[in-house]
C-alpha cells in the first residue's frame, strides 16, 4: 500500500511541477502522469541509485544540492525516453525536479501522519 501512496503522490508532483514550471510538459491525462511517474520512479531507483553514489563526492561538498542534478538528469532521461513527457531545457529540469522533490516529501509526510493508508 505504501509503494501505491508513493506513486501516487510521485503523480501528483509531476502535476504540480507541469502547472508551475513554464519547460515542462506532458501530454496526457491521469493515466499519462501515473506511467511518466512509474518511468521516473523506476529509472530513479535503478540508474539514480548507481548516479548518486558515483558522484557521492560532489553530493559531499555541495552538502546535498548535486542531488538535485541527478534527479534533472534523471528527468531528462525520462524525457527522452517517453514522447508523453517534454523537458525544454537543463533550467527547467532543475526547477522541476526540485518541485517534484517538494511536493512528494510533503505528500508522503502528511500520509505518515494521517495512519496506515
Amino acid at each position: 500500500m505504501k509503494l501505491l501512496v508513493r506513486w501516487g503522490a510521485l503523480a501528483l508532483s509531476f502535476w504540480v511541477a507541469t502547472a508551475l514550471i513554464p519547460g515542462i510538459d506532458i501530454q496526457g491525462g491521469f493515466t499519462t502522469y501515473l506511467w511518466v511517474a512509474l518511468l521516473f520512479g523506476l529509472l530513479n531507483a535503478t540508474l539514480g541509485s548507481l548516479l548518486k553514489l558515483l558522484t557521492l563526492p560532489a553530493v559531499i561538498l555541495t552538502l546535498g544540492l548535486f542531488l538535485v542534478v541527478v534527479n534533472a538528469a534523471i528527468l531528462m532521461l525520462v524525457s527522452s525516453w517517453s514522447d508523453k513527457l517534454e523537458v525544454n531545457n537543463f533550467w527547467s529540469a532543475i526547477f522541476a525536479a526540485i518541485v517534484i522533490s517538494v511536493v512528494t516529501r510533503v505528500v508522503t509526510s502528511i500520509n505518515k501522519k494521517s495512519g496506515p493508508f
